[in-house]
C-alpha cells in the first residue's frame, strides 16, 4: 500500500522564488528530515528511508516533511565569498523556521518539531535544532557534521559562528536545550565519528542530556541510516504501542 504523500510547491517570500517539498502522513508528531549535502526534497524517499518510518506513519504517529535543500546555493557554492554562502544559508534558516515550522504546527498541532537528517542533512537537523530549542523537542541527527569552517575558506562572521555548532554550543544558555532529546547516530567506521565524539564532549562539558549511538561494524552509509531512523522515532510521545 502507498504511503500517503503530499507534493507541495509554493513561492517562497523569504528566498524569493519558487520551493518544494514532500509530505508523508496525515498526523501525529512533526518532523522535518533534511536532504544529505545537495540532495533533494525527494532524496529520503527513494533512498528508503521514508519506508521505515510506515508503522509511524500508517498508525498517524508521526507526520514527516521533507524540504528541498539549498546546499548548492549557501555553502557549496564556490562561485560566491564565503561571506555570502553563510548569509545565503541564513535565509534558508529562515524559510524553515517561518514557512515550515509554522505549517508542521498549525497541521498536527503540535507546539514542537523534531528535526532529523543524515550526513550533511545531520549538520541541518542539529545546527537548527541548537539555534531553535523551544521550538524543537528531538533532534535526530545521522553520521552529522558540526564544524562548518571547512566551507569557508577561513572566513569567519557572525553567520558562520551562529551556524557552526561546535562554536556556539558552549555558550548556549536556553534552558530548552536540557529539555531537548538529542541523539547523535554514527558508526564505527563512521567518516564523521570523530564530529560525532567532538559534539558529545561539548554537550556532555554543560551536562546537555544526549545519546552518542555508534553502530558496530557499520559504515556512512544508507544501510545504518535505514536502521537508525525508525529505531529514534519510537523515542517520540506516544510513538510505540
Amino acid at each position: 500500500m502507498d504511503l500517503d504523500e503530499e507534493y507541495h510547491k509554493w513561492h517562497s517570500p523569504v528566498i524569493g522564488r519558487d520551493f518544494e517539498m514532500l509530505v508523508f502522513g496525515k498526523g501525529g508528531y512533526p518532523i522535518i528530515i533534511f536532504p544529505t549535502s545537495r540532495g533533494s526534497y525527494y532524496q529520503n524517499k527513494d533512498q528508503g528511508l521514508i519506508e521505515t518510518a510506515r508503522w509511524f506513519l500508517e498508525n498517524g504517529k508521526v507526520k514527516i516533511y521533507c524540504p528541498d535543500s539549498l546546499d548548492a546555493e549557501t555553502w557549496y557554492d564556490k562561485s560566491v565569498s564565503p561571506a555570502e554562502r553563510a548569509r545565503r544559508h541564513t535565509f534558508y534558516d529562515r524559510l524553515i523556521l517561518e514557512e515550515i515550522v509554522s505549517r508542521a504546527m498549525h497541521e498536527t498541532g503540535h507546539t514542537r518539531i523534531a528535526v532529523a537528517g543524515c550526513s550533511f542533512g545531520g549538520y541541518h537537523s542539529a545546527n537548527f535544532a541548537f539555534r531553535h530549542p523551544g521550538i524543537t523537542g528531538y533532534c535526530f541527527s545521522m553520521s552529522g557534521v558540526f564544524d562548518i569552517r571547512s566551507f569557508t575558506d577561513g572566513y569567519y562572521d557572525d553567520n558562520v559562528y551562529f551556524n557552526n555548532p561546535v562554536d556556539f554550543i558552549p555558550g548556549a544558555s536556553d534552558a530548552a536545550l536540557w529539555q531537548m532529546g538529542i541523539v547523535l547516530g554514527t558508526a564505527e567506521h563512521d567518516i564523521c565519528r570523530g564530529q560525532n565524539e567532538w559534539m558529545s564532549r561539548l554537550l556532555a562539558a554543560k551536562s546537555i542530556p544526549h545519546w552518542l549511538d555508534i553502530r558496530a561494524g557499520r559504515d556512512h552509509d544508507w544501510p545504518v541510516w535505514k536502521e537508525m531512523f525508525p529505531h529514534y522515532l519510537s523515542m517520540l510521545p506516544g510513538a510505540t504501542p
